[in-house]
């Protein structure tokens, strides 16, 4: 079987698709996981697991994006919610009470985004502080519930390493978890793997020379995604979807000089492992 850890079927890109794309997925044993960017979506992701006995979990978390709280104008994307798009505060009393679900199993996805920012100097120190101060109550939440955590990092690699390694200390916590779409180099790879979290891989390794860090990081370590509806991999055009990460673990088995069924069986290891299913 395979496991897409990050799936986003709980977007407005499958509103009117999703039990076709779920049934093709089950049906070709894979497994996902949906995974929360605020909380509409991370109840939505909840309310398709829990239609389901096995074979699709949720994850819940405030991502950094919605996080600009009047800083600069935050960009809508129409692929994610059927509604408008909204900033949010974290409120962490309300995703503790969406956590009771059984079907929830990381906290996700959180973390540091710098890709899209405001010009001025002033406005980006209090448009980091606010994001880091977000994931600081979410890394707590995940360590009160016991649950492994989907780190977003985009452009932010040193800014995480460091609150990790110095302001949290998070191998004293025994929190477990995975860098979701790692896009760092080596050196960065190998902090997080230090750190004992995964490191998981979708179709931007397509995109960018990730060869030497999937070479280099054992598998017992990968993870694989789609993050769809976005990154397809080659060779499929236009939305992506769970059924598609069979061409990320190839990939990673080409570079890996392994076969495929080894990327296959290890990955999906992993994931069960990590997420406690």
């Amino acid at each position: 079987m395979l496991f897409d850890t990050h799936a986003h079927l709980n977007f407005n890109a499958y509103k009117k698709d999703c039990e076709e794309v779920i049934k093709r997925t089950l049906d070709n044993k894979i497994w996902m996981i949906n995974i929360g960017s605020q909380y509409e979506t991370s109840q939505r992701a909840i309310e398709i697991a829990e239609k389901y006995k096995e074979g699709i979990y949720a994850a819940i978390g405030l991502h950094p994006i919605h996080l600009s709280e009047g800083i600069f104008k935050t960009r809508i994307d129409e692929e994610e919610i059927a509604f408008e798009t909204r900033e949010e505060n974290f409120d962490y009393e309300k995703y503790k009470e969406l956590a009771k679900s059984p079907k929830v199993v990381a906290i996700g996805e959180i973390g540091l985004d710098y890709y899209y920012r405001p010009k001025t100097k002033i406005k980006l120190e209090q448009f980091k502080e606010r994001q880091k101060e977000a994931f600081l109550k979410q890394i707590e939440l995940a360590k009160e519930l016991k649950l492994p955590i989907i780190f977003h990092c985009r452009m932010a690699h040193s800014d995480l390493i460091s609150i990790l390694n110095t302001e949290y200390n998070i191998q004293n916590n025994n929190l477990g978890g995975t860098i979701h779409c790692f896009t760092g180099n080596w050196e960065e790879a190998k902090k997080y793997l230090k750190m004992g979290f995964y490191l998981g891989f979708n179709g931007i390794i397509f995109k960018m020379n990730l060869e030497e860090v999937i070479e280099k990081t054992p598998l017992d370590k990968i993870l694989i995604e789609t993050d769809c509806p976005y990154l397809t991999p080659p060779p499929m055009e236009g939305r992506n979807e769970p059924l598609y990460v069979k061409y990320v673990a190839e990939k990673i088995a080409k570079i890996k000089k392994i076969n495929y069924e080894e990327v296959e069986e290890q990955t999906a290891k992993n994931a069960k492992a990590l997420f406690g299913i």
